[in-house]
């Protein structure tokens, strides 16, 4: 287990329902590899909502509006229509390089993997952006340290709420609508 999902599991206990997910055929839905730490969190917590803020996305997610294969779909087309007018954060002007979604918030802003041509997973970072703006953060960690150091106060957004995360954490997995 990587140390920042044994963190987060002794801030939050997991739910007792364990998700399985065949990840070959969402990585190859998805046309590339997503990070092992990813897979062992949503493994363990599922698709969910921390906080009443902040929506962890998962492929084939019961809760259809939080599964990672259609956010990436809608995501995708809707930044490339969005920098033939904006320009791009300079993360993303190598060839290449493209962010995917990991993670929304109940006020839009979106949480992306910044995917770079011949990185691995592992090393994938965290761009945030925010809802209805061109502000992008760029942080230079995993998505379940991100969660877990922005749970626990340690990681700090100018995009996220002021209000997250919550003094007492609140916690639930996503289910069917």
């Amino acid at each position: 287990m990587n140390p920042s999902l044994a963190r987060l599991i002794q801030v939050i206990p997991p739910p007792a329902e364990r998700r399985e997910k065949d990840w070959a055929e969402v990585e190859q839905t998805l046309g590339l590899p997503l990070p092992a730490d990813y897979k062992e969190l949503i493994h363990t917590y599922g698709g969910s909502n921390w906080d009443d803020y902040l929506y962890l996305l998962e492929p084939g997610c019961p809760n259809d509006n939080y599964d990672l294969l259609e956010w990436e779909d809608q995501q995708t087309e809707a930044l490339e229509g969005l920098w033939e007018f904006e320009k791009k954060p300079e993360e993303l002007e190598e060839v290449g390089t493209r962010v995917v979604p990991w993670a929304t918030t109940d006020n839009g802003e979106c949480l992306y993997w910044l995917v770079r041509p011949d990185v691995d997973p592992a090393e994938w970072t965290v761009m945030v952006n925010e809802a209805r703006g061109e502000r992008w953060e760029h942080h230079h960690t995993t998505a379940t340290k991100f969660l877990t150091d922005a749970l626990s106060g340690d990681l700090r957004s100018g995009i996220l709420s002021s209000r997250f995360p919550l003094s007492v954490h609140e916690f639930r997995q996503l289910k069917p609508v």
